[in-house]
């Protein structure tokens, strides 16, 4: 199938570099709204759906191809390769950070830097690593999204997006979350918190900025310290807010902070 189609791909502004949006677990490409629009005089902005997710063709997904995260890499890089993108900057939160850090280990020349906005290379606590959840609390929650996804959609999402998230945007979420299916949701959820990419951070050549949120139960702080140490040439910035979507409860910090590096880069590169 076009990729256009299967990504519900869709593509503004009046820049030539390419700023390629990639959403989280739940969401979809309306989740930037409140921060892509911001780039468009000076990027051309992009912006898709992963399959199984918003509008794209549900009809694609597949439960063989998408039992870990190496096919939604796979997805990307073809993604990047049809459009006939130039270098792309890659903004990916949450999960799809690790996608976009995975993609551009495989193939770094489609890549000119990475934002990793709340991004974690493993969820689980182990040893000196903190990731946030001891194995029994992630099975539990697991346990609990396999028994009824609906419900624990409206009992998890109000604590993972934070109290900063204004009540019309916690409702935003809670109906993006509540459009995926449940098989889909179960399947997407493990391949995420059960994920252990540490072994891959150094492998990194692409410069990547990770952006991280001062109080996030998914993504703890000391994650994105965890992620500037292994990632050769990364940046870090550390922002003042609660939750896990900076892009929606934080939108004029998280533009600020994407701002400042973009803008630092060109500098540089000057």
């Amino acid at each position: 199938m076009d990729v256009i189609l299967r990504h519900h791909v869709s593509t503004y502004g009046a820049g030539t570099q390419p700023l390629v949006f990639a959403h989280g677990f739940g969401t979809d490409q309306l989740a930037w709204n409140y921060v892509a629009p911001a780039f468009a005089a000076d990027y051309r902005v992009v912006l898709f759906d992963l399959v199984g997710a918003g509008r794209s063709d549900k009809a694609a997904y597949d439960f063989t191809r998408y039992r870990t995260l190496d096919g939604y890499v796979t997805d990307l890089l073809n993604l990047l390769r049809e459009l006939q993108l130039p270098k792309v900057v890659y903004v990916g939160h949450s999960v799809s950070g690790m996608i976009g850090v995975l993609a551009a280990i495989r193939e770094p020349e489609l890549f000119e830097r990475l934002v990793l906005l709340a991004a974690s290379p493993c969820y689980l606590n182990d040893g000196d690593y903190i990731g946030g959840f001891e194995p029994e609390d992630l099975e539990e929650l697991l346990g609990f999204l396999d028994r009824d996804y609906l419900n624990w959609t409206s009992a998890m999402v109000p604590s993972i997006v934070g109290s900063d998230m204004r009540p019309e945007l916690l409702d935003e979420v809670l109906a993006s979350f509540s459009q995926v299916d449940p098989a889909v949701a179960r399947q997407f959820a493990r391949a995420t918190f059960l994920s252990d990419y540490r072994g891959e951070l150094a492998k990194l050549q692409v410069p990547a900025l990770v952006v991280q949120c001062a109080h996030d139960s998914v993504a703890p702080s000391v994650v994105g310290h965890y992620l500037h140490a292994h990632l050769p040439g990364s940046t870090l910035s550390i922002l003042d807010t609660t939750g896990h979507y900076p892009h929606l409860n934080a939108p004029v910090a998280t533009i600020a902070a994407l701002e400042r590096y973009l803008q630092a880069e060109q500098v540089a590169t000057q």
